[in-house]
């Protein structure tokens, strides 16, 4: 009911998927450690070269949603060309480019082609593995994932110690040997049909752009705007035949539980690729090499047990997998906050915690949340479960932002003795409090007696 039989090339398509998820991630953020590099050969404020990473992550939060909605309609393979070509055009204009405006266009032409890739890792699980297995596809996604998050800042400094900075663009270039291989293993099946509501998917766009341009530049206007967008595009969606989402599917109780709790979720989850450095960097003075030496381990640690959460889902259940992510991050987190002040190198291993539960809870909320949706709604509705988790991500760093400048004179942990680590301890333990709120909303939705969840109720559907 929930999604087709077991397809074959299935196992080889998840593959080269955590392949396209390693370049992906990998491009996405190599860029970071060269943005000073990149100011002063254009001769441009930080500021304006950062547009290089903010435009990128605008427009991949933005296309995954548009390319799910699309995938409802359209082939998938069809999709995935496109995408993974314009991608490669991208990447070519930047490496030859001589001035910024080509580096923002290659920058940008790269994004509206990647995003097809966030769309396609929830898509391809969804409909080539049936709930009983699909942990492990979503496992295997997640692993690429982590791979790339991992190896990209190495790969980027060492290729910029050797060679200039643009060669950051080759990179990507090897996605281009998966098309083929998507070509063939990708089935030819022809969606609904229909017609694409541009309209509301251009209000939604718009409402997401102004968000994260509130969020990151600041100003109410962009904020205003947003909500104006906002409602106009509430408005369409109830008044269009076809409208870009469907009203109904947030009527879907089981699916709206499971985006507040991804939103909750990734929001929490961020605060450790985004607080540790800063961590590190204030109270324990480390150069940034160091830095990303310690943020290694966790990464490396939760790519190796990717397969093994998959597993877990399957075999377990998603709310075995839910409840132990849960009580890894809280662990992680109770850690952090106590010792926050000690050696780097227990703040390395207490991010393992961290990291593995943040993959773990990832792959139950995407098994979970995939569960819940009828097969013709599974592109747009897992697109806005991607889209979602962009937007949160990017509030909660500006929100982690804040916090840090209000520099807390006494820790809240009486197990922070470092007066310098204070701010941070209390954030960490802001963040265990909102875990353990997102452990019992999710008891409460699908953890109760007659709450069932999504994977028993299509079991029971098919008995």
């Amino acid at each position: 009911m929930q999604a087709d039989p077991v397809r074959p090339y299935a196992d080889k398509l998840i593959r080269i998927l955590a392949l396209t998820m390693i370049i992906s991630s990998m491009s996405a953020t190599m860029f970071n450690i060269v943005l000073p590099e990149m100011s002063r050969d254009f001769r441009l404020s930080f500021a304006e070269v950062s547009w290089v990473s903010s435009i990128y992550m605008l427009i991949y939060a933005i296309g995954s949603v548009i390319y799910g909605k699309l995938a409802d309609t359209y082939k998938l393979k069809n999709l995935l060309t496109f995408g993974l070509l314009l991608f490669f055009a991208g990447s070519m204009v930047g490496l030859g480019a001589q001035a910024y405006w080509v580096v923002l266009l290659g920058r940008i032409l790269q994004a509206m082609g990647a995003a097809v890739i966030p769309a396609t890792a929830m898509i391809i699980p969804v409909r080539y593995f049936p709930p009983e297995s699909r942990g492990r596809a979503l496992g295997i996604t997640a692993t690429g994932l982590a791979i790339g998050s991992a190896i990209g800042p190495i790969v980027s400094a060492l290729l910029v110690s050797a060679f200039h900075w643009r060669w950051l663009f080759c990179i990507p270039l090897l996605i281009l040997f998966t098309v083929p291989l998507y070509r063939k293993y990708l089935g030819d099946e022809q969606r609904q049909g229909g017609t694409i509501d541009w309209l509301g998917g251009g209000l939604l766009a718009g409402t997401v752009a102004l968000l994260l341009l509130a969020v990151t530049q600041g100003g109410w206007l962009y904020a205003a705007g947003s909500l104006v967008l906002f409602v106009l595009f509430m408005i369409r969606i109830r008044t269009a035949k076809a409208p870009f989402v469907q009203p109904r599917l947030f009527c879907n109780a089981g699916y709206s539980v499971g985006l507040t709790l991804g939103v909750l979720a990734v929001s929490v989850g961020y605060a450790l690729p985004f607080l540790t450095p800063q961590l590190l960097s204030d109270v324990h003075q480390l150069l940034p090499g160091w830095i990303g030496f310690a943020m290694v381990p966790g990464a490396v640690v939760a790519a190796f047990l990717g397969r093994t959460g998959g597993r877990l889902a399957d075999t377990k259940g998603t709310s075995f997998l839910f409840y132990a992510a849960s009580a890894l991050l809280l662990s992680g987190f109770i850690l952090l906050s106590s010792f926050a002040g000690v050696s780097p190198f227990w703040i390395a291993l207490f991010l393992i915690f961290g990291n593995v539960g943040q993959m773990f809870m990832q792959i139950s909320l995407s098994k979970t949340i995939s569960l819940s949706l009828p097969k013709e709604q599974t592109g747009v509705g897992m697109g806005l479960f991607s889209l979602l988790n962009f937007l949160s991500g990017a509030i909660s760093t500006g929100i982690y932002g804040k916090a840090v400048e209000l520099d807390a004179s006494a820790a809240w942990n009486p197990l922070s003795l470092n007066p310098g680590a204070s701010t941070y301890s209390n954030i960490y333990v802001v963040l265990a409090a909102v875990q353990l709120g997102i452990l019992l909303l999710f008891f409460v939705q699908f953890g109760r007696r007659g709450r069932l969840l999504p994977e028993l109720q299509a079991t029971g559907s098919k008995g």
